[in-house]
């Protein structure tokens, strides 16, 4: 259960340095993110979702 913790954790960190190095850039990006189709952020979303599980099990296996 800790490690769910320190993952959220590390998103938050990731999520927060983005935001406070590039808000011009964070700010574009969001507004692109509105035009885009409910397909196109879906595909995005499986995409990461299968990169991440990915990563977990090479570093935990």
């Amino acid at each position: 259960m800790s490690d769910l913790f320190v993952a959220l954790g590390l998103v938050l960190v990731i999520e927060g340095v983005l935001y406070a190095a590039f808000p011009g850039g964070m700010r574009n990006m969001i507004e692109q993110m509105g035009e885009m189709t409910d397909q196109n952020l879906r595909t995005g979303g499986i995409a990461a979702l299968c990169i991440g599980v990915a990563i977990v099990w090479l570093v935990r296996g």
